[in-house]
């Protein structure tokens, strides 16, 4: 385990303690460590995760749908 020291403002301060009163934790450690793994996906940029480059691989595999114009398009999915 990592230990830190860090200086936080009053405003987050006491939105850690809520964070740590609202899910029951022990201390404020663990109320940085819910909101991280809450927000990890969110803040992650997509092209990071593993996942995502399975993902962009296997669509970049597909060949291409060509229809032309917008009015093509709008035919095509109407």
């Amino acid at each position: 385990m990592v230990q830190a020291f860090v200086n936080l403002s009053e405003h987050v301060n006491r939105v850690l303690n809520v964070v740590k009163a609202k899910y029951g934790l022990k201390d404020k450690s663990q109320a940085i460590e819910a909101i991280v793994t809450e927000y990890e996906e969110d803040i992650l940029e997509p092209e990071l995760r593993p996942e995502y480059i399975k993902k962009a691989k296997r669509i970049m595999k597909q060949k291409p749908i060509h229809v032309g114009s917008i009015a093509n398009l709008r035919k095509r999915y109407e």
